[in-house]
């Protein structure tokens, strides 16, 4: 015999409803598509969207345009909400994986491989390609509007016009250079930092001159960014390290004149320091680097003479730097108030022209 459904009550049902509410939109969420991933794996799935989006005239109009004049922020091209989204998500991701605070502000950009594609970006569909973690790479990996995957040489420049999709590091070493500083600082006794308050002048060494030799970068990298690592002994006894930021030294087999004060000996108890140059191609984690920096240097003590901390800074860094990533440029050991004239690097990737300055009180 048929059997009629129970009358559902006032209360069942707005439990139900309830229910719905709360249930439909965890399920409907979209999961982070970025979340963990390193800096390479971003830019590369950003560059296979991208491609994808020039397969659309407008589009493509809008984004050769944008790209003739010269590098272009990822966020500012008009390409609709959805690849938006993608963006800010990539934007969080490789903020986390270089150690860098969370932030609006975009990281990534796009420009064109070469500055004599520009014509012909605009007579047929571009490629787009993303920077690679490995130095020394033989191939690039780039994509075609349809997704279909174009390997190119890495040591000569394509015929067809590429885009490049990579982390604005120019935006990201300020960040990450403050990362650094709060990092070690935290781990460095307040009165290592009591020089800087004299009254009195005090030396310091300034670079006249700086070049880098050829590190046969594949054509696809673009500018290098570079800072150097300052360590010695404070006053206190312990190692201490500044950050010293080079903005200008951005190529290499270029010659540079910056008259930048690198050491400043009122902080220091001896009358020597090491330099240790680095540059971020797009991947350096600065909240890792400061930490191992940081654990490093805690195993020195003051034996009551100066001793080189370059080897315990370049024991910190990551294998990986080693390897497919030399962030590693070169080293310059023991640098004094009297130093003076051309230094060659350890690793003879450059030399500096340094001479002694005394900076006077105001």
């Amino acid at each position: 015999m048929y059997q009629p459904p129970a009358r559902r009550t006032l209360p069942v049902l707005l439990a139900a409803a309830l229910t719905v509410g709360l249930v439909t939109p965890a399920q409907a969420a979209p999961a982070d598509p970025f979340a963990g991933a390193s800096v390479a794996t971003v830019t590369d799935t950003l560059a296979h969207r991208l491609a994808a989006e020039l397969g659309k005239p407008a589009a493509r109009s809008r984004v050769t345009s944008a790209v003739a004049a010269g590098s272009v922020d990822l966020a500012a091209l008009p390409l609709g909400t959805r690849f938006a989204a993608d963006v800010a998500a990539a934007n969080h991701a490789v903020r986390a994986a270089k150690g860098l605070p969370d932030g609006a502000e975009s990281l990534l950009r796009v420009r064109l491989a070469d500055a004599s594609m520009r014509a012909q970006a605009k007579r047929e569909v571009p490629l787009v390609a993303s920077a690679p973690s490995d130095d020394e790479a033989t191939a690039v990996t780039a994509y075609d509007a349809a997704g279909g995957r174009v390997v190119l040489a890495g040591d000569r420049m394509p015929l067809r016009p590429v885009l490049v999709v990579e982390v604005d590091t120019a935006r990201a070493l300020p960040l990450g250079i403050e990362v650094l500083r709060q990092t070690l600082a935290a781990h460095q006794a307040k009165s290592a930092l009591a020089g800087a308050a004299l009254t009195g002048g005090y030396w310091a060494t300034k670079v006249d001159a700086v070049r880098l030799s050829d590190d046969k970068e594949p054509w696809i990298k673009g500018d290098a960014e570079i800072y150097t690592v300052v360590s010695g002994f404070g006053l206190d006894g312990h190692p201490k390290v500044d950050i010293v930021q080079m903005p200008y030294l951005n190529k290499d087999g270029t010659t540079y004149y910056p008259n930048q004060l690198l050491v400043h000996f009122s902080a220091y108890k001896y009358n020597l320091a090491d330099a240790v140059m680095m540059e971020d191609d797009g991947d350096t984690n600065y909240l890792q680097l400061a930490q191992a920096i940081a654990a490093a240097l805690l195993t020195i003590a003051d034996a009551g003479v100066y001793i080189p901390l370059v080897s315990a800074i370049l024991d910190a860094m990551p294998s990986s730097w080693w390897t497919d990533d030399p962030d590693y440029v070169d080293s310059w050991y023991t640098l004094a108030t009297t130093s003076s004239g051309r230094l060659n690097g350890a690793a003879a990737n450059g030399w500096m022209d340094v001479s002694p300055y005394w900076v006077a009180p105001l």
